[in-house]
């Protein structure tokens, strides 16, 4: 039985994934409150992939996933009224998925909830250390295409 210690930062990228998770718990929490309840942190990323509209297809490949996937996670947005299906102008036998004035207005609760959060870290760490882990995290991964595959990276 070995009595090494890891070695340093091997606990790196849980702390990061724990710091996010505590991020993102709170803010659909904060969410729920508002009405939300059915708004999982899926569905965040989903909307970062669908940015101005995007087909099914497209979403898929963003998120990683097949088209079926996509359009399972498009479905249960459109019950809860956060997307809707458009005509593509450019493609008449496509459509467009993208965000109603609901899935905007979640949408805006989520960005200032996470800044309450980050208010909030930033008054127990300090600003200028705030600002240093993100300014460090930015630059170690200016050269990372930003990336919504979390779904499908998670379960590949």
């Amino acid at each position: 039985m070995s009595s090494a210690l890891p070695p340093r930062g091997s606990d790196l990228p849980l702390l990061m994934l724990l710091g996010f998770r505590a991020l993102i718990d709170e803010v659909h929490a904060d969410l729920a409150e508002a009405g939300h309840a059915g708004f999982r942190p899926l569905h965040g990323v989903t909307f970062k992939a669908i940015g101005d509209g995007v087909t099914a297809s497209e979403l898929g490949r963003r998120l990683g996933v097949s088209k079926q996937a996509a359009g399972k996670t498009i479905e249960g947005l459109e019950r809860e009224g956060y997307v809707e299906r458009v005509a593509d102008p450019a493609d008449a036998r496509s459509k467009i998925i993208r965000l109603t004035p609901r899935g905007v207005d979640v949408q805006q609760q989520a960005f200032e909830a996470m800044a309450r959060l980050r208010a909030r870290w930033a008054e127990q760490l300090g600003e200028e250390r705030m600002a240093t882990i993100e300014e460090g995290l930015r630059e170690m991964t200016a050269d990372r295409e930003m990336r919504f595959d979390i779904p499908g990276w998670f379960s590949g």
